[in-house]
Protein backbone atom coordinates (compact mmCIF):
# COMPACT_ATOMS: atom_id res chain seq x y z
CA UNK A 1 0.00 0.00 0.00
CA UNK A 2 1.56 3.14 -1.16
CA UNK A 3 -0.05 5.87 1.35
CA UNK A 4 -3.31 5.91 3.62
CA UNK A 5 -4.30 9.66 3.13
CA UNK A 6 -7.03 10.85 5.57
CA UNK A 7 -9.47 13.88 4.56
CA UNK A 8 -12.75 14.44 6.38
CA UNK A 9 -14.24 11.00 7.26
CA UNK A 10 -12.90 8.89 4.07
CA UNK A 11 -9.48 7.10 4.11
CA UNK A 12 -8.17 7.52 0.59
CA UNK A 13 -6.21 4.22 -0.30
CA UNK A 14 -3.29 4.65 -2.51
CA UNK A 15 -3.22 1.20 -3.74
CA UNK A 16 0.70 -0.32 -4.77
CA UNK A 17 -0.22 -3.92 -6.52
CA UNK A 18 -2.92 -4.41 -9.23
CA UNK A 19 -3.47 -7.89 -7.98
CA UNK A 20 -4.82 -6.77 -4.81
CA UNK A 21 -8.27 -8.42 -4.11
CA UNK A 22 -9.90 -5.36 -3.34
CA UNK A 23 -9.84 -4.65 -6.73
CA UNK A 24 -11.40 -7.64 -8.02
CA UNK A 25 -14.76 -6.03 -8.31
CA UNK A 26 -13.33 -4.10 -11.29
CA UNK A 27 -11.85 -6.98 -12.89
CA UNK A 28 -13.05 -7.44 -16.97
CA UNK A 29 -14.90 -4.84 -17.92
CA UNK A 30 -13.99 -4.81 -21.66
CA UNK A 31 -15.82 -8.03 -22.62
CA UNK A 32 -19.62 -7.67 -21.76
CA UNK A 33 -20.47 -11.35 -21.17
CA UNK A 34 -17.81 -12.04 -18.89
CA UNK A 35 -18.19 -8.92 -17.31
CA UNK A 36 -21.89 -9.90 -16.62
CA UNK A 37 -20.78 -13.47 -15.47
CA UNK A 38 -18.07 -11.51 -13.03
CA UNK A 39 -21.34 -9.64 -11.72
CA UNK A 40 -24.16 -12.24 -10.84
CA UNK A 41 -21.12 -14.73 -9.45
CA UNK A 42 -20.37 -11.66 -6.90
CA UNK A 43 -23.68 -10.51 -6.80
CA UNK A 44 -22.65 -6.83 -7.37
CA UNK A 45 -22.71 -4.15 -10.32
CA UNK A 46 -20.40 -1.16 -11.46
CA UNK A 47 -21.45 2.75 -12.14
CA UNK A 48 -19.24 5.10 -13.87
CA UNK A 49 -18.64 8.99 -14.13
CA UNK A 50 -18.39 11.46 -10.69
CA UNK A 51 -22.72 11.44 -11.68
CA UNK A 52 -23.59 8.10 -11.40
CA UNK A 53 -21.29 7.85 -8.07
CA UNK A 54 -23.72 11.04 -6.57
CA UNK A 55 -26.16 9.16 -7.83
CA UNK A 56 -25.56 5.48 -5.82
CA UNK A 57 -24.20 6.94 -2.91
CA UNK A 58 -27.35 8.84 -2.43
CA UNK A 59 -29.31 5.90 -3.35
CA UNK A 60 -31.16 2.40 -1.17
CA UNK A 61 -28.18 0.77 -2.47
CA UNK A 62 -25.35 -0.38 -0.38
CA UNK A 63 -21.75 0.93 -2.17
CA UNK A 64 -18.85 -1.72 -1.75
CA UNK A 65 -15.89 1.16 -3.08
CA UNK A 66 -15.06 3.68 -4.80
CA UNK A 67 -12.19 3.42 -7.42
CA UNK A 68 -10.52 6.37 -8.58
CA UNK A 69 -7.82 7.51 -10.61
CA UNK A 70 -5.46 9.44 -8.36
CA UNK A 71 -5.18 13.48 -9.97
CA UNK A 72 -9.36 13.17 -8.82
CA UNK A 73 -9.08 11.26 -5.79
CA UNK A 74 -9.36 14.82 -3.75
CA UNK A 75 -12.69 15.71 -5.30
CA UNK A 76 -13.97 12.10 -2.49
CA UNK A 77 -12.28 13.02 0.12
CA UNK A 78 -14.89 15.24 1.86
CA UNK A 79 -18.00 12.16 0.64
CA UNK A 80 -20.48 11.84 3.75
CA UNK A 81 -20.58 8.38 3.90
CA UNK A 82 -18.61 5.27 5.00
CA UNK A 83 -16.89 3.63 2.26
CA UNK A 84 -14.09 2.85 1.27
CA UNK A 85 -11.76 4.96 -1.57
CA UNK A 86 -9.12 3.38 -3.41
CA UNK A 87 -6.97 5.39 -6.01
CA UNK A 88 -4.46 4.48 -9.12
CA UNK A 89 -3.20 6.02 -11.51
CA UNK A 90 -5.26 5.98 -14.82
CA UNK A 91 -3.07 4.28 -16.82
CA UNK A 92 -3.51 1.50 -14.04
CA UNK A 93 -6.71 1.68 -13.82
CA UNK A 94 -6.61 0.40 -17.41
CA UNK A 95 -4.89 -2.54 -16.37
CA UNK A 96 -7.08 -3.77 -14.04
CA UNK A 97 -10.29 -3.50 -16.24
CA UNK A 98 -9.49 -3.66 -19.56
CA UNK A 99 -10.98 -0.32 -20.48
CA UNK A 100 -9.77 2.61 -21.70
CA UNK A 101 -10.18 5.01 -18.97
CA UNK A 102 -11.41 8.58 -18.97
CA UNK A 103 -14.35 9.64 -16.30
CA UNK A 104 -11.69 9.19 -13.58
CA UNK A 105 -14.27 7.12 -11.37
CA UNK A 106 -15.72 4.08 -11.09
CA UNK A 107 -17.68 2.42 -7.80
CA UNK A 108 -18.97 -0.82 -7.18
CA UNK A 109 -21.92 -1.21 -5.38
CA UNK A 110 -24.18 -4.82 -3.85
CA UNK A 111 -27.00 -5.70 -6.57
CA UNK A 112 -30.28 -5.78 -4.51
CA UNK A 113 -32.87 -8.13 -4.99
CA UNK A 114 -35.95 -6.65 -7.16
CA UNK A 115 -38.86 -5.51 -5.92
CA UNK A 116 -42.55 -6.86 -6.78
CA UNK A 117 -44.34 -6.04 -9.47
CA UNK A 118 -47.15 -5.12 -7.31
CA UNK A 119 -44.36 -2.84 -5.07
CA UNK A 120 -43.42 -1.18 -8.76
CA UNK A 121 -46.82 -0.51 -9.65
CA UNK A 122 -48.45 0.43 -5.93
CA UNK A 123 -49.01 4.13 -6.40
CA UNK A 124 -47.46 4.78 -9.53
CA UNK A 125 -49.55 6.77 -11.86
CA UNK A 126 -47.03 6.42 -14.55
CA UNK A 127 -45.16 3.70 -15.85
CA UNK A 128 -43.13 2.58 -18.53
CA UNK A 129 -43.13 -0.80 -20.05
CA UNK A 130 -40.15 -2.06 -21.95
CA UNK A 131 -40.06 -5.66 -24.13
CA UNK A 132 -37.08 -7.13 -25.65
CA UNK A 133 -34.91 -3.30 -25.71
CA UNK A 134 -31.84 -4.81 -25.50
CA UNK A 135 -28.82 -2.20 -26.06
CA UNK A 136 -27.66 -0.89 -23.16
CA UNK A 137 -27.56 2.90 -23.86
CA UNK A 138 -31.23 2.75 -24.79
CA UNK A 139 -32.38 1.43 -21.69
CA UNK A 140 -30.27 4.41 -19.61
CA UNK A 141 -31.46 6.74 -22.17
CA UNK A 142 -35.05 5.10 -21.19
CA UNK A 143 -34.45 5.80 -17.54
CA UNK A 144 -33.50 8.88 -18.07
CA UNK A 145 -36.48 10.17 -19.98
CA UNK A 146 -38.45 8.43 -17.06
CA UNK A 147 -36.86 10.64 -14.40
CA UNK A 148 -37.44 13.56 -16.04
CA UNK A 149 -40.63 13.13 -16.97
CA UNK A 150 -42.40 11.90 -13.98
CA UNK A 151 -42.41 8.27 -14.34
CA UNK A 152 -43.53 6.44 -11.14
CA UNK A 153 -41.51 3.05 -12.30
CA UNK A 154 -40.26 1.31 -15.38
CA UNK A 155 -41.15 -2.97 -15.89
CA UNK A 156 -39.25 -4.88 -18.05
CA UNK A 157 -39.80 -8.37 -19.12
CA UNK A 158 -37.66 -11.38 -19.29
CA UNK A 159 -35.66 -10.05 -22.54
CA UNK A 160 -34.28 -6.34 -21.67
CA UNK A 161 -31.01 -5.31 -21.13
CA UNK A 162 -29.73 -4.74 -17.40
CA UNK A 163 -30.28 -1.20 -16.18
CA UNK A 164 -27.37 -1.57 -13.91
CA UNK A 165 -25.07 -2.25 -16.15
CA UNK A 166 -22.61 0.25 -16.40
CA UNK A 167 -22.92 1.88 -19.88
CA UNK A 168 -26.99 2.07 -18.66
CA UNK A 169 -26.20 3.90 -15.95
CA UNK A 170 -23.69 6.31 -17.28
CA UNK A 171 -26.24 7.06 -20.10
CA UNK A 172 -28.90 7.64 -17.58
CA UNK A 173 -26.65 9.93 -15.63
CA UNK A 174 -27.60 7.63 -12.90
CA UNK A 175 -31.22 8.05 -13.07
CA UNK A 176 -31.37 4.32 -13.20
CA UNK A 177 -30.54 4.13 -9.27
CA UNK A 178 -33.65 6.74 -8.79
CA UNK A 179 -36.41 5.50 -10.77
CA UNK A 180 -38.04 2.09 -8.72
CA UNK A 181 -37.86 -1.12 -11.45
CA UNK A 182 -38.78 -4.68 -11.55
CA UNK A 183 -38.52 -7.71 -14.10
CA UNK A 184 -41.52 -9.20 -14.71
CA UNK A 185 -41.11 -13.15 -15.62
CA UNK A 186 -44.27 -13.86 -16.17
CA UNK A 187 -44.92 -12.30 -19.49
CA UNK A 188 -47.23 -11.17 -21.21
CA UNK A 189 -49.40 -12.42 -17.72
CA UNK A 190 -47.38 -8.90 -16.41
CA UNK A 191 -49.98 -7.05 -18.97
CA UNK A 192 -53.08 -8.34 -17.79
CA UNK A 193 -51.64 -7.70 -13.87
CA UNK A 194 -51.27 -3.93 -14.40
CA UNK A 195 -54.60 -3.62 -16.40
CA UNK A 196 -56.02 -6.14 -13.26
CA UNK A 197 -54.39 -2.89 -11.06
CA UNK A 198 -56.16 -0.26 -13.02
CA UNK A 199 -53.70 0.95 -15.78
CA UNK A 200 -54.73 1.50 -19.46
CA UNK A 201 -52.34 0.07 -21.76
CA UNK A 202 -50.93 2.21 -24.14
CA UNK A 203 -48.44 1.36 -27.29
CA UNK A 204 -46.83 3.65 -29.68
CA UNK A 205 -47.28 2.54 -33.17
CA UNK A 206 -46.63 4.30 -36.50
CA UNK A 207 -49.57 2.78 -38.15
CA UNK A 208 -51.90 3.55 -34.91
CA UNK A 209 -54.64 6.02 -36.25
CA UNK A 210 -55.07 7.79 -32.49
CA UNK A 211 -52.34 10.35 -32.74
CA UNK A 212 -50.25 11.54 -29.83
CA UNK A 213 -52.43 14.69 -29.23
CA UNK A 214 -55.89 13.17 -28.67
CA UNK A 215 -54.06 10.71 -25.88
CA UNK A 216 -52.76 14.04 -23.82
CA UNK A 217 -55.83 15.05 -23.94
CA UNK A 218 -58.28 12.00 -22.91
CA UNK A 219 -54.61 10.88 -20.33
CA UNK A 220 -56.03 7.74 -18.65
CA UNK A 221 -55.24 8.36 -14.49
CA UNK A 222 -53.15 5.33 -14.43
CA UNK A 223 -51.49 4.76 -17.67
CA UNK A 224 -49.01 2.13 -18.71
CA UNK A 225 -46.85 3.11 -21.61
CA UNK A 226 -45.57 -0.06 -23.68
CA UNK A 227 -42.50 0.43 -26.32
CA UNK A 228 -40.78 -2.71 -28.11
CA UNK A 229 -37.60 -3.15 -29.73
CA UNK A 230 -36.43 -1.17 -32.30
CA UNK A 231 -37.37 -2.13 -35.67
CA UNK A 232 -39.47 -5.59 -34.37
CA UNK A 233 -41.65 -3.65 -32.23
CA UNK A 234 -44.06 -5.32 -29.80
CA UNK A 235 -44.52 -8.68 -29.64
CA UNK A 236 -48.06 -10.20 -30.94
CA UNK A 237 -48.79 -10.99 -27.87
CA UNK A 238 -47.59 -7.63 -26.24
CA UNK A 239 -49.43 -6.10 -29.06
CA UNK A 240 -53.25 -8.01 -28.30
CA UNK A 241 -52.61 -7.00 -24.41
CA UNK A 242 -52.82 -3.35 -25.31
CA UNK A 243 -55.69 -1.12 -24.90
CA UNK A 244 -54.72 2.32 -26.92
CA UNK A 245 -52.59 2.56 -29.61
CA UNK A 246 -50.80 5.75 -30.48
CA UNK A 247 -49.03 7.51 -33.42
CA UNK A 248 -46.32 10.25 -33.20
CA UNK A 249 -47.04 12.57 -36.38
CA UNK A 250 -43.65 12.78 -38.31
CA UNK A 251 -43.12 14.44 -41.36
CA UNK A 252 -43.79 12.57 -44.86
CA UNK A 253 -40.99 9.67 -45.62
CA UNK A 254 -39.88 9.39 -42.03
CA UNK A 255 -41.97 6.48 -40.02
CA UNK A 256 -39.97 6.05 -37.07
CA UNK A 257 -37.61 7.52 -34.23
CA UNK A 258 -34.89 6.12 -31.93
CA UNK A 259 -37.28 4.08 -28.89
CA UNK A 260 -36.08 6.66 -26.63
CA UNK A 261 -36.58 9.47 -28.28
CA UNK A 262 -40.19 8.19 -29.25
CA UNK A 263 -40.23 7.52 -25.25
CA UNK A 264 -38.86 11.36 -24.54
CA UNK A 265 -41.79 12.84 -26.85
CA UNK A 266 -44.80 10.89 -25.48
CA UNK A 267 -43.65 11.55 -21.90
CA UNK A 268 -42.58 15.12 -22.26
CA UNK A 269 -46.40 16.09 -23.62
CA UNK A 270 -48.45 13.67 -21.41
CA UNK A 271 -45.77 15.63 -18.13
CA UNK A 272 -46.49 18.98 -20.02
CA UNK A 273 -50.39 18.45 -20.31
CA UNK A 274 -50.11 18.20 -16.23
CA UNK A 275 -48.19 21.37 -15.69
CA UNK A 276 -45.56 19.74 -13.90
CA UNK A 277 -41.89 20.66 -14.14
CA UNK A 278 -40.23 23.97 -14.39
CA UNK A 279 -41.02 26.64 -17.42
CA UNK A 280 -37.79 28.88 -18.34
Amino acid sequence: MRALVHAGRIAIEHLAQLDDPRLDDYRHLRDTSRRMGVERARGIFTVEGHLSVVALLASRYRARSILVAEPHADRYAEVDVDVPVYALPSREIEQVTGVHFHRGVLAAADRPDLPTLDAVAGSARRLLVVEAVNDHENIGALFRNAAAFGVDGVVLDPTAADPLYRRATRVSLGHVLRVPFTRADAWPGALEQLRDAGFTLVALSPGADEPLAELVTSAPERLALLLGAEGEGLSPAAEAAVDRHVRIPMAPGVDSVNVATAAAIALAALFSAKGLGRTN
